[in-house]
């Protein structure tokens, strides 16, 4: 860029932030200062999250989050370092507009509005409508920065657009889950329906959301289906007891619970040869969204009607009869990655609470040893997939189906020199799909056989010890599942 062009941009950037300093706005002097306040450390930003989390609006707020991680390191360390752009002159600015704590960094970009920026674009890419009023606040902190007296107009719009460009850069790490269910065929087996719910055994597990949640879908459930059978699983119960004793006397068996609960139901639906009714009411129900279950009232219709689907169920068993996953299966150290992520994804979010087991799990994992369909292997990790999983890498997240019927594995190599190193610069640079230490391939079977004795795996979430020879492919039975 020419000397002249940037003594041309530099000029009208004082010009227009004269020209603000100069208006005469009682209202925005009143507000602007408080607002622009409120983004210091990002606490705006965080208590918004807060309210999103609370609303089970988790995923916004955590790329929400995420984007402004990123948008605040670029801003606030290289580019303000790399400008050394002195402040503007604050005798323009009437008094009752200054900030009581001036800021001594940079002017050039501003950091409150690249936070802004990104933490807006971060929850638009996951709730357009909400984001709405967000973007207004965001504006206001941007705007507030030139109200203040502590920037110029091209600092925010630089600002801004580093916090859009930061949120686009988490998207192509974490891609945006589509807002609509994976397709299945409808059920060629009979479901039944169920008018007034005679013939339903709902087993509702209390430790999935929390205690008011049950009693909710409790409720809900009586006042639709009045001849209903609900069992109430109590915290440190046994979940697949009650299920089994659910199935002995049902036609048609509910859960209400997380990916692990359900997954558990599934099995013994499964192996009693009975429809499963999906209850919402967990934490996030990954299951129950993606079949496109999003309220209880969905489930409620579907069982009035007798309407439902037939899924693909995935099976680590050499027989195809056990060991079922709806979702995912992993052996290694996922398990591992699992477990230490549960540990904090509650208070800091899913991917941030990933990249933290990551950074603790890979220091002192050891790879395991086994023979992938007859070819001795050393790995980090062996996902599994019940059907093809979008995106590619290590955070698949969705299905576009849930009855092709393919199992899609992904393998992490442990041989490659600084395997460690390459894996984590690949997951956290959104490139891992073009690693050398990873292969991806869609199968119908795989033998997996230790060469260490017993597994330690992974089925939808919930980690366990495993045999040592297993084949992972789609089970011998349809799963039928009720969806309006």
């Amino acid at each position: 860029m020419s000397r002249r062009l940037l003594t041309r941009l530099d000029r009208a950037d004082l010009a227009l932030y004269r020209k603000a300093a100069r208006s005469d706005t009682p209202f925005l002097d009143a507000v602007l200062p408080k607002l622009t306040s409120s983004g210091n450390h990002g606490i705006l930003w965080f208590a918004i999250s807060v309210l999103l989390a609370a609303g089970n609006r988790r995923r916004a707020a955590v790329r929400g989050l995420a984007s402004l991680g990123v948008a605040s390191a670029v801003a606030n360390i290289p580019l303000k370092y790399a400008a050394r752009r002195s402040r503007p002159e604050l005798v323009p600015v009437p008094l009752p507009r200054r900030l009581l704590n001036q800021p001594s960094t940079s002017s050039f970009p501003s950091g409150h509005s690249a936070s802004a920026g990104a933490f807006a674009a971060g929850v638009a890419m996951e709730e357009p409508l909400i984001a709405v009023p967000i973007a207004v606040l965001a504006a206001g902190v941007a705007y507030g920065r030139v109200h203040t007296g502590v920037h110029y107009p091209g600092d925010v719009v630089a600002g801004v657009a580093i916090g859009i460009g930061s949120a686009l850069v988490v998207r192509r790490i974490w891609p945006v889950r589509p807002d609509r269910p994976a397709f299945a065929r409808p059920a060629q087996r009979p479901a039944p329906a169920l008018p007034d719910g005679e013939g339903l055994v709902v087993v509702i597990n209390e430790t999935a959301g929390s205690g008011d949640r049950a009693d909710e879908v409790e409720k809900e459930l009586r006042a639709a289906l009045p001849r209903v059978d609900v069992i109430r699983c109590e915290e440190g119960g046994d979940v697949a007891a009650c299920l089994r004793e659910a199935a002995k006397r049902a036609t048609v068996l509910g859960v209400m619970g997380g990916d692990g609960t359900v997954n558990c139901a599934a099995g013994i639906a499964l192996d009693a040869t009975l429809p499963l009714a999906v209850v919402p009411g967990g934490t996030l129900d990954h299951f129950a969204g993606e079949v496109g279950v999003r309220e209880v009232s969905d489930v409620i219709e579907a069982i009035r009607t007798g309407s439902a689907v037939e899924i693909t169920v995935g099976s680590a068993d050499p027989d195809g009869r056990d060991l079922y996953f709806l979702n995912t299966f992993a052996l290694g150290v996922y398990p591992e990655l699992v477990k230490e992520r549960e540990k904090h994804e509650k208070q800091i979010g899913k991917w941030p609470a990933l990249a933290l087991a990551m950074a603790r799990v890979l220091r002192a994992a050891d790879a395991v040893y086994v023979e992938v369909d007859g070819q001795p292997r050393r790995l980090w990790t062996l996902f599994a997939g019940n059907g093809r999983y979008h995106p590619a890498g290590f955070a698949p997240s969705w299905r576009e189906r849930l009855d092709d019927g393919c199992i899609d594995v992904r393998l992490i190599d442990a041989d490659h020199r600084f395997s460690r190193l390459r894996l984590v610069i690949a997951v956290l640079s959104g490139r891992l799909g073009r690693s050398s230490v990873y292969e991806q391939r869609l199968v119908g079977s795989l033998p997996v056989r230790s060469r260490q004795g017993g597994l330690r795996i992974a089925r939808d979430g919930e980690v366990s010890d495993g045999p040592g020879h297993l084949t992972l492919r789609a089970a011998a039975d349809k799963l039928v599942v009720y969806l309006p």
